[in-house]
């Protein structure tokens, strides 16, 4: 790499189709003359937007924003929770979207067809003032629709309808599916932050997906008696950090369901203890300690 190189602003061309992309570089050469600029590279949708930027370095993505598999605004979300995010200057043939490209702190809106005048000043805006990580995360104020994992130079995305629960284990979360799991570098209270609308926290290490909660059952640990969530579609056991009744109202609330007094739980739970499906959030006891619909 050369001195003027490195200097030079390094541009990521991201759309699905062949011939914007062409345009975009036809534009960017004749930008050249007036701003020091690289094109990094190429990609076709949003995860290929991220598996570039995380092994190259990248100062502005031209972002289009209808494209398969990851559009451009999930895209933008997942860009702004990274380190060093690039800045973002959306390219696109719908002015619809202005709003919330804004909301997600793009650089410049740019409706195609685009000019080179520009273009060449949103490049200059890109280069005056690269947002911070946390202007980004903070604008980002939808929640994702997956979860990026990096493993072995790839990035795998994890849709977050497919996740069970997130349990944080040291600087990292295990992300843990039906089929197998990920770990991802993040925070969970961040995680919690964005995700609470579909996420319960049962332990201050873990958050349960509400649609995976299937019931409770009474632990015996070394003597010491407490609660477990039943994961739906596994054996695996959760250790709850207080009593299910409040997790139970939290999840059957949601659903529109009749939540019965804590106090009737607790009795009922006391006197007819451990068969887990007493605790299902389907039922509920009744006098003669057996189930009902709820």
């Amino acid at each position: 790499m050369t001195l003027a190189d490195a200097r030079a602003c390094r541009i990521l061309v991201a759309d699905d189709e062949a011939p914007a992309r062409a345009r975009l570089r036809d534009l960017l050469d004749d930008c050249r003359a007036e701003l020091p600029l690289v094109i990094v590279d190429e990609a076709r949708n949003g995860r290929e937007v991220l598996e570039i930027v995380a092994r190259e370095k990248v100062d502005v993505v031209l972002l289009d924003i209808r494209m398969p598999q990851m559009d451009g605004m999930e895209t933008a979300r997942h860009l702004a929770a990274m380190e060093r995010p690039p800045g973002i200057v959306f390219t696109t043939a719908f002015d619809a979207y202005a709003i919330k490209a804004f909301e997600v702190n793009a650089i410049d809106y740019l409706l195609k067809p685009i000019r080179a005048a520009r273009l060449l000043a949103a490049l200059r805006k890109a280069s005056a003032a690269a947002p911070s990580r946390e202007a980004l995360a903070a604008a980002a104020t939808q929640p994702r629709r997956h979860l990026s994992v990096h493993e072995r130079g790839r990035i795998h995305l994890v849709p977050v309808a497919d996740i069970l629960y997130l349990r944080a284990e040291q600087k990292y979360v295990t992300v843990r599916t039906l089929d197998r799991e990920h770990l991802v570098e993040e925070s969970l209270t961040r995680l919690e932050e964005e995700f609470g609308e579909a996420f319960l926290r049962v332990h201050r290490n873990c958050l349960v997906a509400r649609a995976a909660i299937e019931g409770f059952e009474r632990t015996d640990h070394e003597g010491e008696a407490g609660w477990a969530v039943i994961v739906r579609g596994t054996r695996e056991r959760l250790a709850v950090s207080r009593r299910p009744q409040h997790i139970v109202r939290g999840v059957r609330e949601r659903a529109g369901a009749r939540v019965p007094p804590p106090s009737r739980l607790r009795g009922k739970w006391k006197r007819h203890p451990p068969r887990p499906w007493n605790r299902r959030l389907g039922a509920t006891p009744n006098k003669a300690g057996r189930r009902r619909p709820a």
